[in-house]
């Protein structure tokens, strides 16, 4: 038995150790990212101005190129857009055509099958007009001045 008392403090020990050597590592690097951030601070404070300068100058130097980009996304988007206008042209006219084609089959008239009918309405109106005035005007007899017929004259007719 006293073996496995024995064995069973040596695994206890051991996962321990492993726990302790985690939390040194934890530990170390901590350290060192502290470290490493006081060191760029302490340059940054040191160099700091004569930094700033040569990232003014490396912005000069990219300004163009940035430019140039900026340019060229703008021309691409210009593009994308006016692909997109025609895409939204072609889709308007699909929809106008199924539409048009429905209210067909629906019996509704078109715009232009509604001003044909208006133009022949007119054209028959005229004719009419023309036939009215040239045709005599039959079934009036011109009576005599004086002679007017009463209603009791009429009675008796009838």
């Amino acid at each position: 038995m006293a073996t496995r008392k024995s064995g069973t403090r040596s695994r206890q020990s051991t996962a321990h150790d492993t726990g302790n050597d985690a939390t040194k590592a934890i530990t170390d690097s901590a350290q060192r990212i502290w470290l490493a951030g006081l060191g760029a601070f302490e340059r940054a404070r040191a160099e700091g101005p004569r930094m700033f300068e040569t990232l003014v100058e490396q912005g000069k130097s990219l300004g163009g190129q940035a430019r140039d980009a900026a340019d060229q996304a703008l021309r691409n988007l210009r593009e994308g857009a006016s692909t997109a206008g025609g895409r939204f042209d072609k889709l308007e006219q699909v929809f106008e055509e199924r539409v048009s084609k429905s209210l067909g089959r629906l019996g509704v008239l078109t715009r232009g099958e509604v001003g044909d009918l208006a133009r022949q309405v007119s054209e028959l109106t005229e004719e009419v007009r023309k036939l009215t005035a040239r045709a005599p005007k039959a079934g009036k007899k011109k009576r005599k001045p004086g002679k007017r017929a009463t209603r009791g004259s009429r009675a008796r007719r009838a």
